[in-house]
């Protein structure tokens, strides 16, 4: 299954040559992610945090700018599972303009205690969550 989300362009996103100033790509994935948490898993982010005290941090990211966005294009983002691990997951992020590849963004992150800053197993229910969106050939 892939995680799908929309996002506008705004101003804001651009740079004064009127694309995605790139760092921003980084913030609309944040965004995405916690998107997927919130309504493709059934769980808040903000919960996952400040409740569970456990966060996603990304430890590595791989990316490729393929092709400008601009001010007011709406933009397709797909989240799926590339990888499960004991504690970490890959994440593979894909953005499309109308079909158009935009972006793409291959995170690392890494289920971590907020309270001691350190890496921990991701549970048989966590990981039950997560398999539902490992890319069909990784299942």
């Amino acid at each position: 299954m892939i995680f799908r989300c929309q996002k506008l362009i705004r101003f804001s996103h651009c740079d004064p040559a009127g694309i995605v100033f790139y760092p921003r790509y980084i913030e609309l994935g944040v965004e995405a992610v916690e998107d997927w948490f919130n309504k493709g898993l059934g769980f808040s982010f903000w919960a996952l945090h400040e409740e569970h005290r456990l966060g996603v941090p990304a430890v590595h990211l791989d990316v490729d700018f393929i092709t400008p966005s601009r001010h007011g294009d709406q933009l397709d983002f797909l989240l799926s599972v590339a990888q499960i691990g004991k504690s970490s997951m890959t994440l593979d992020l894909i953005v499309e303009c109308e079909g158009e590849r935009r972006f793409r963004e291959r995170i690392v992150v890494v289920l971590v205690s907020l309270d001691t800053m350190r890496s921990v197993p991701i549970s048989e229910e966590w990981r039950a969550r997560f398999q539902a969106y490992l890319e069909p050939d990784r299942a």
